[in-house]
């Protein structure tokens, strides 16, 4: 297993914690339960973030400039609701 592969993995594994966590926040019972899964939520973001740096500056994510006019589509489809 090469580096790329354990980041890649990581990856993953952080936005699935960050997916149930995120469940967890939203459908929490009581201020405490939501606080802890929040916090959770939290962290775990800052991490998948610093792994997707780790990754770009690896050149193992690459990701597209979107452009303007498709920006400003979206937009706007989203203003007329």
């Amino acid at each position: 297993m090469d580096d790329k592969c354990i980041m890649e993995n990581l990856l993953n594994t952080t936005k699935g914690a960050c997916d149930l966590y995120l469940h967890g926040t939203l459908e929490s019972p009581t201020m405490n339960v939501h606080q802890a899964f929040d916090t959770a939520l939290n962290d775990s973001l800052c991490i998948q973030s610093d792994i997707y740096k780790r990754m770009t500056a690896k050149g193992w994510y690459t990701t597209e400039q979107a452009e303007q006019q498709k920006i400003s589509k979206v937009k706007n489809q989203f203003a007329g609701m």
